[in-house]
């Protein structure tokens, strides 16, 4: 079994249990994954083990989401305007964002001086393909490492009574 280590302090991570998790496909279905809750030994915060195919807090999967917000002209996604409206504003409120994590991790892990970086693209998201490619799934490429390495912006708040 593949153990990772917690996102926040790089410790061990226990399995405490799982829960459901929906997703909706780009036909419109509904599909549910059981998704492993994890808690870290060291600093005790509770992790979800997202598979690529999810984007977090978003009830549609990346599949789905992806040619939109890359701009693709031809959608064959089972959703509504108001939904792309929101697909689209998330992610050019985020993409810089996604850039510079994407920056960050190949400089720290693949020795890529900031030198190297210097020639950037003009567009954010071809910044963002540099790392990640512009091949189906990027959006899950983007995920992934953002999200593991406990970056990942979330709009949720919590309100205490």
């Amino acid at each position: 079994m593949e153990q990772n280590p917690c996102p926040c302090c790089g410790e061990r991570l226990s399995v405490i249990g799982s829960r459901r998790r929906k997703y909706i496909t780009s036909s419109g279905e509904t599909t549910v994954l059981v998704i492993r809750r994890l808690k870290c030994r060291h600093c005790n915060r509770v992790h979800h083990e997202l598979p690529d195919i999810l984007v977090p807090y978003k009830r549609y999967g990346s599949e789905p989401i992806e040619p939109v917000v890359g701009g693709e002209v031809v959608l064959t996604v089972a959703a509504d305007e108001s939904t792309l409206f929101r697909w689209r504003n998330w992610f050019s409120h985020r993409a810089e964002h996604f850039a510079g994590c994407l920056a960050s991790i190949s400089i720290r892990c693949f020795n890529y001086s900031a030198k190297d970086l210097s020639a950037l693209p003009t567009s954010v998201l071809q910044r963002i393909w540099r790392y990640v490619g512009d091949a189906p799934g990027w959006l899950a490429r983007v995920v992934r490492p953002v999200t593991n390495t406990n970056h990942w912006v979330h709009t949720r708040s919590a309100f205490l009574s």
